[in-house]
């Protein structure tokens, strides 16, 4: 892994080659399907997609280190893929192999300006998470208090730049980006900075302490963990060691104390958009930790999206238009957030729909282990594929659409079974 991360000539050849092999795929199919019908051409598209999205996954998980985190940003942002290769590249999300503990204390030991063993009493050769770029270990300070090390991998954070270029490079070659040159632009700018920000600890470390004095004035049981910077640098990342169960533990325990968890996550997420206006983007399960006291942990403030005031006022409004089923308004507020496109037209009767589908889980005691507003949603995409393109995959609203939908899941699978129109109203309030 170690020799991946630092060889950059190793990683431009091996991402060349996965371009070349796409390019060379999709002038292939371009050409035997010249006198196939439309329902023919669809299929060995879908299979072309298939089959490059695989290889992607592939070649990406095998490089680790920084190219392998920019296709795990790239799957978070799955809008702008087709179905085919965003399933694929999901996959990236998995935990990574973990690295030699040698070269664990080499950087830990070049970060922190001494030898392992005057830094802590104690710390584990056998990290407890691996990822892509840095793994995790249980510690012991001086002073006796346990603590968690996050320890980013050696040379993991040279050359990112040239890795997203080829990525982006090789997804453009193959057409499957759904989205204009310009919003390309845009969107690979963020991906570029949520790149560089997980890549640094330092901003990590004030993501944290910034969340953390934020849940503190508002609930003393949302738990963020505490950084310890005497321990800390760029690439090192010391935190006080906050144990919970996970969700598949915490989904066992009764209704009412899954009731609560659900509820505090929920507030939390939205008071963190509406209110603190910087939001933890990674709803993936692995990020949160349960205790039957009600109490919610959260790790990983690595990836943090800050809203300006004029995009939160938006997504207000248009709460606000689809409580009233105003779809003119609705529409507006899209347009605003660049999320509509002057493609066609989508129709009232399937825009009423899906609003009643999507407000469901809010506003009516709702069973989240039946999921019925999933199930309706996969009926209605049925109806509403044709009309499709008329949305488009925006830069301001991607991260909280995969934060929204990512939190629904965790309610599914903590069987929430509830009614949340209070904390909804409480966390935007109906208008006068």
């Amino acid at each position: 892994m170690a020799k991946t991360a630092r060889t950059p000539g190793r990683r431009f050849m091996k991402l060349a080659s996965m371009t070349a092999s796409i390019a060379t795929k999709t002038v292939s199919n371009s050409i035997k399907n010249l006198t196939a019908d439309e329902e023919q051409k669809n299929a060995a598209r879908s299979q072309l997609f298939q089959d490059i999205g695989i290889q992607i996954a592939d070649t990406l998980g095998e490089m680790k280190g920084a190219v392998m985190k920019v296709g795990q940003i790239a799957s978070q942002y799955k809008d702008i893929f087709p179905p085919e290769v965003a399933k694929a590249i999901s996959k990236l999300q998995r935990q990574a192999p973990a690295m030699p503990f040698a070269e664990i204390k080499a950087q830990v030991e070049k970060e922190l300006g001494k030898p392992l063993d005057k830094i802590f009493k104690h710390f584990d050769e056998t990290p407890f998470a691996a990822a892509s770029i840095g793994q995790v270990h249980k510690a012991i300070l001086p002073n006796g208090e346990q603590v968690v090390v996050k320890v980013q991998y050696p040379g993991v954070d040279e050359a990112c730049e040239s890795d997203l270029k080829q990525v982006r490079l090789a997804l453009r070659l193959m057409g499957v980006l759904k989205i204009d040159r310009k919003l390309q632009d845009r969107l690979f700018q963020e991906i570029q900075e949520s790149l560089d920000n997980e890549l640094n600890y330092q901003i990590e470390a004030q993501n944290l302490e910034v969340a953390r004095t934020f849940h503190a004035a508002l609930d003393d049981k949302i738990i963020i963990p505490q950084v310890f910077k005497d321990y800390s640098s760029r690439h090192i990342l010391t935190l006080s060691l906050e144990q919970g169960e996970n969700i598949e533990t915490a989904s066992t325990w009764s209704q009412r104390t899954r009731n609560t968890l659900g509820r505090r996550l929920l507030r939390a997420m939205g008071q963190e958009i509406f209110y603190l206006k910087r939001f933890h983007c990674d709803p993936h399960p692995g990020n949160f930790a349960f205790r039957q006291d009600g109490s919610v942990v959260i790790y990983d403030y690595g990836g943090v999206k800050t809203l300006s005031n004029d995009v939160v006022h938006h997504f207000r409004q248009l709460i606000h238009a689809a409580r009233a089923q105003d779809i003119a308004e609705i529409e507006q507020h899209l347009d605003a957030l660049q999320a509509i496109s002057a493609l066609g037209k989508f129709p009232e009767d399937l825009y009423l729909q899906w609003l009643e589908v999507l407000m469901r889980p809010l506003t009516t005691h709702y069973d989240f282990a039946e999921n019925s507003a999933h199930h309706d949603g996969v009926e209605l995409v049925k109806s509403s594929l044709k009309y499709w393109d008329v949305f488009k995959p925006s830069p301001d609203t991607l991260m909280v659409n995969r934060t929204v939908s990512g939190h629904y899941w965790n309610l599914i699978h903590l069987k929430v079974h509830d009614n949340l129109n209070d904390i909804f109203e409480e966390l935007v309030p109906p208008r006068a």
